[in-house]
């Protein structure tokens, strides 16, 4: 028999680099198709799915507010094309009283606006003996202005705007992080709070309110924005987004 050819070192560490190789492309192969089947098609870095909140929430603020400039225009030409056909006076009238109790329509006259703002970023206390700020105590929180805007109303507004929409039976003021979040649609601050009614009344409500007035406190210690200013000829306009109720006590 002849000799067999004996296995160098050479030859095993050939064989061995050969069969990682092998290896290392197997588990590449594998790990395209999970990545393949996961995304489905997709882009990962794109999908929909990875987007922040934050994201999300601009996204349908951007949304919310084509469709309402959409819904405002279908209503003024709703009402035009009502006029045209003409009708019964006594309904017309009543349809005016149900549109005003609404918020429907534009309000203008004396009124309030109040302005709330953060605080700088690097501010500190100060007043003697106040500890240093957190960061809760530099911001406008979802209560400093539902306080002002349920003050507004004790004051015997005629109408209220937030921004630059009008205030309904069903809107809610929430925040989200540090912006609001008003009938779909998000801001940023400072906020603005219009209310149309006897400024002497309103001033009062606004000034006696214990929510505002630890509020206040804030403002004091660590420079929290706000004015208060009166006007003779103040006007907010009529909302103009839908009126169907989403849920019980919810959000239009």
């Amino acid at each position: 028999m002849p000799p067999q050819p004996s296995r160098t070192p050479a030859t095993g560490i050939r064989i061995v680099g050969r069969a990682l190789t092998c290896a290392v492309f197997a588990l590449a192969g594998l790990l395209f198709y999970v990545s393949a089947q996961t995304a489905r098609g997709t882009d990962l870095r794109t999908d929909n799915s990875l987007l922040s909140l934050g994201d999300v929430i601009r996204q349908r603020s951007s949304q919310n507010q084509q469709a309402q400039a959409q819904l405002a225009d279908l209503q003024a030409r709703s009402q035009e094309l009502t006029e045209q056909q003409g009708g019964n006076p006594a309904d017309t009238a009543r349809q005016d009283v149900l549109r005003d109790a609404a918020a429907l329509e534009p309000l203008q006259g004396p009124g309030l606006t109040v302005t709330l703002n953060d605080a700088p970023p690097n501010a500190t206390a100060r007043i003697p003996g106040v500890p240093e700020p957190g960061v809760n105590d530099l911001v406008i929180h979802q209560q400093d202005i539902q306080a002002v805007v349920n003050a507004l109303w004790r004051g015997g507004a005629a109408g209220v705007q937030v921004m630059d929409q009008r205030l309904i039976s069903t809107s809610a003021v929430r925040c989200v992080g540090n912006t609001l979040l008003l009938q779909g649609r998000v801001y940023s601050p400072p906020y603005v709070v219009k209310a149309v009614g006897r400024t002497d009344a309103l001033r009062a409500a606004v000034e006696t309110d214990p929510t505002i007035r630890n509020y206040l406190r804030y403002v004091q210690a660590y420079g929290l924005g706000w004015k208060v200013q009166e006007s003779g000829d103040l006007a907010v306009p009529g909302y103009s987004g839908t009126t169907d109720l989403r849920s019980a006590g919810g959000q239009p």
